[in-house]
Formats: C-alpha cells, sequence, structure tokens
C-alpha cells in the first residue's frame, strides 16, 4: 500500500492535544454518573470525594519517575518501553501483553456501557434497538475514525470534552453558590480520618478502589509521545496536567455533589435519588435539575453518550499504538507496525476493532447482560492489569537510574519508591475487592462485607488472573525471540 512505513508522523501533538485523549479517555460525566454513587453507598459516603483526591495523589507521585523516563524514552508503545529500558526485554515484552489486555478490555467494557445508554435513551424517543446494535454501530464509526488521522480524533473528542466539563463544573458552581441543606463541611469529606474510616479491607478500601478505576487511562500521555511536536517537553506536561485535571474535577463536583445532598445524609440520598442504585445517574441529575434547571438534565444523558463515545475513540488508539509497537518490535506480526497516508497505524487499528468486534458479538449471541457482565468483567481486569504494569514501570524508573547514575534523587529513587507501595496497596484492594467491582462473588458470600475479600467464583479467579497470565504469554515470546531483533532492541533504546 502507498505510504506504508513504520513510523507514526510526527509533530501532529501539542500538550493540550495529548491532554484531551487522556480526560477523555476517564470519561468524567460518565465517572461521575455511575461511580461515585456507588462508592459513596458501598464505601466511605460523604468522605468519597477525598478517596479520589487520595487515588489522584497516588498517581501524581507515580507520574514523577514516569516523567523522569519519559525524557529517555519516546516510543509508543509507552509502558512497553519503559519497561523494557529499565528491566530487560523480557519484562518489557511481559509488561506490553499485559498492558494491551488493559486497553482491550476497558474499551470493551465501554462498548457494553454505551450500548445500554444508548438503548435506554433511544427508547425515550421510539426507537428501540438492542444494546448490541448500537454497540457496533459506534464501533464502524470508531473504526472509522481511528484509521483516519489522531488529528481528527484529538479535534472531535476535545469539542466533546469541553462541553462535557463545562457542564459538570456548571453544576458544581451552582450547588456552592446556592449552598446545601446542611452547612459546608469540608472535613468529612477531606479529613483523613474520614476518608479512610473502616479500613482499606473495609469502606474505605472500596472507594479507593472505585477512585483508582476512574483513573484509568491517564498515562497514555507517553502513547502519544512519538506524534508530538516536542516529546521530552510535552508528554511530562500532558502527565502532570492530565492527573491534576482528573484529580481536581473528580474531588470538586463529588464535594459538590455531598453539599447538594448534605454531608450527614449523603448516603440516605443517594439511595433516594438513584433508586437504591438502580439508577445511579439520577442523582448527578437530580442535583442538577435542582440547582441549574431541567435543561441541563437533558444536556447530560446526551452529554453520558458523547463521553462514552470520547472514550471507545481515546483507547482504540491506545490500543492500536500497542499493537503497532508490538508488531515493530517482533513480538506480533509485523504487518501491525505499518501505517497509512494520514501516519495512523492502520492495520492496528483494524485488528483492535477485529477484536472488540468479536467480542460484543458473542455476547449479543450469548445473551450477556452489557452491563453486569460485560462492562463490570472488563473494567475490572483493565484496572487490575494497568496498576500492575505501574508498578512493575517505578520498578524500571528505578533500576534504570540506579545503573545509569544522574538524575535528581526525588524524581528517580523517591517518588519511584514511595509510588511502588503506594500502588501495591492500590492492586491489593482492586484484586481483594474485585468480586464487588466486577459481581464475580462466590456463592453464598457478600460482597459488601469486609470478610468477603478475596472470595472470588472460579470466573472472578479467571478474569482477576488474567492479565499475569498475559505477563506469562509475553515472556514466553519474548524468550522465542532473537537475541539480536534490531527492532526489538530500538524500541528499548
Amino acid at each position: 500500500m502507498a505510504g506504508e512505513n513504520s513510523s507514526l508522523r510526527k509533530g501532529r501533538l501539542g500538550v493540550f492535544g495529548i491532554v484531551f485523549f487522556v480526560v477523555a479517555a476517564s470519561a468524567p460525566l460518565v465517572g461521575m454518573t455511575g461511580a461515585v454513587p456507588v462508592a459513596m453507598v458501598l464505601g466511605n459516603g460523604a468522605a468519597t470525594p477525598g478517596a479520589y483526591l487520595a487515588a489522584g495523589i497516588t498517581l501524581l507521585i507515580f507520574s514523577v519517575g514516569y516523567a523522569a523516563m519519559s525524557h529517555h524514552v519516546t516510543n509508543t508503545g509507552a509502558f512497553f518501553a519503559f519497561v523494557g529500558r529499565g528491566l530487560g526485554m523480557k519484562a518489557g515484552v511481559a509488561s506490553a501483553y499485559a498492558s494491551l489486555v488493559g486497553y482491550i478490555t476497558i474499551q470493551l467494557a465501554i462498548y457494553g456501557f454505551f450500548g445500554l445508554v444508548m438503548n435506554i435513551t433511544m427508547a425515550d424517543y421510539g426507537l428501540n434497538l438492542s444494546w448490541w446494535v448500537w454497540a457496533l454501530i459506534s464501533w464502524l464509526l470508531v473504526t472509522v475514525l481511528s484509521v483516519l488521522s489522531v488529528d481528527v480524533g484529538a479535534k472531535i473528542l476535545g469539542t466533546l470534552l469541553v462541553i462535557e466539563l463545562f457542564s459538570l463544573l456548571l453544576i458544581g458552581l451552582a450547588i456552592f453558590a446556592k449552598g446545601g441543606p446542611e452547612s459546608m463541611d469540608f472535613g468529612a469529606s477531606f479529613n483523613p480520618s474520614d476518608v479512610f474510616a473502616g479500613g482499606f479491607a473495609g469502606t474505605a478500601g472500596i472507594a479507593l478502589a472505585f477512585a483508582f478505576a476512574s483513573f484509568i487511562g491517564f498515562e497514555a500521555t507517553a502513547i502519544y509521545g512519538e506524534e508530538s511536536r516536542d516529546p521530552k517537553r510535552d508528554v511530562p506536561k500532558a502527565t502532570y496536567l492530565a492527573i491534576v485535571t482528573i484529580s481536581v474535577l473528580f474531588a470538586f463536583v463529588s464535594f459538590a455533589m455531598v453539599l447538594g445532598m448534605g454531608s450527614s445524609k449523603a448516603v440516605e440520598q443517594v439511595l433516594a435519588r438513584s433508586g437504591d442504585l438502580a439508577d445511579p445517574a439520577g442523582v448527578l441529575f437530580s442535583l442538577g435539575g435542582e440547582y441549574v434547571g431541567t435543561w441541563i438534565v437533558d444536556v447530560m444523558k446526551i452529554l453520558v453518550l458523547t463521553s462514552l463515545f470520547a472514550g471507545l475513540l481515546a483507547f482504540q488508539n491506545a490500543a492500536s499504538r500497542y499493537f503497532f509497537a508490538m508488531g515493530r518490535a517482533g513480538v506480533m506480526p509485523k504487518r501491525l507496525a505499518t501505517t497509512n497516508d494520514s501516519g495512523a497505524p492502520q492495520m492496528a487499528s483494524i485488528v483492535t476493532s477485529a477484536i472488540a468486534g468479536i467480542v460484543i458479538v458473542i455476547f449479543a449471541a450469548g445473551g450477556l447482560d452489557p452491563y453486569t457482565k460485560l462492562f463490570s468483567w472488563m473494567s475490572g481486569i483493565s484496572v487490575i492489569a494497568i496498576v500492575a504494569i505501574e508498578i512493575l514501570v517505578s520498578l524500571a524508573v528505578l533500576r534504570y537510574f540506579s545503573s545509569q547514575g544522574g538524575g535528581n534523587v526525588f524524581k528517580t529513587k523517591v517518588a519511584p519508591l514511595a509510588s511502588i507501595v503506594l500502588l501495591v496497596g492500590g492492586l491489593y484492594l482492586l484484586m481483594s475487592r474485585f468480586n464487588l467491582l466486577a459481581g464475580t462473588v462466590a456463592a453464598e458470600v457478600d460482597p459488601t462485607l469486609p470478610e468477603s475479600a478475596w472470595k472470588l467464583s472460579g470466573l472472578g479467579w479467571f478474569l482477576v488472573l488474567s492479565p499475569f497470565i498475559a505477563m506469562l504469554i509475553g515472556l514466553v515470546v519474548a524468550s522465542k525471540s532473537k537475541s539480536k531483533n534490531e527492532s526489538l532492541t530500538r524500541d528499548f533504546s
């Protein structure tokens, strides 16, 4: 094919273009309507905003070493190259396989949720189509956009994201301006004793698990390094800006939600406004209608859909660039490492879409629920995979700068070590609470109870271990790769 090569087009993205992709991947409005209400009820109630802030601080500490390493690695595989540079080729390939599982599964989760929400929304207008029909329609659009150009995607994401953020900030500011039924209680939401009340095995752990899950995708800043104007400057700036934006947004809006309901009655109000969590989006929607006007509710119902679509496109780009990097490195078919005339990794995008399409069809044919099965299972797998790889990246940063010497002590040693400790704690929470996050609980076990930690069904154990199974497959592939693979050496050098 004319125009095919194995390099992504440089200089196509600036700092804000990269941040748009990353923040869009976190789907803020979806998190506010779906995750936050559940975290409040099952987790630590009015202190949920503090849990999101704690997760953000943890990832900000991680990003210090991550950003320092980005000055030495510019590769569309991001974690793949980072781990490979610090821990060796086999570890890098293993992390690449696990990371790919993470991005593919989160996109699959969003397809399920998008199909469900689209089905419910369009039914109000008299158009009744199954969730999987809407999922496949979005799948087709995402596929076309992903092979056109990353610029096209950035412009679409940017427009949708600005409207989405404006609506969230408008509701938050309106609540703060008018005041809630009780006086503002900053301590109830951000006092550490309240945030961590109930312990990591209890309510605090549940809230933190949901919080970590809401940040998935922030690390994608380095994926676009090859396509940025100045990778050594743009990637670190975009990383910090993305994490701070997501952290402040979730903490601010969720705190406004608590204020709007009253901190002492937050859990009670969430249950009442959501119909005992049957409709979690009803919490934010009811607050929006009450403090801004009914028109904002109609707008947000559409914005939830655009937020989900933005996430689909963001993770399509992320997964396809991992396939591209792995094909170029020789640990997957080299055909994946080709780009088209617009500079997009065309074959990698097609493979990413093919996998998603097949899974959607399987779930549809099996009559499996798009939310309790496709969304819950896949999102649970994804966040475990990404946090596990973040731990490997921190280890890689430590080893790389220890062997190379130089670098700021805080950035290259203290911050990475602190992030390892914090992320291991986060991974423990995610895995031990997988039965609650993904609904794969053992028989006759209440996943909301502290003593239910680690009590998974057989399927639950398979799903929770799947990222680590992918790592083992990556190790096998790396072991069989030729020791003098020039493509692989180039991506790790």
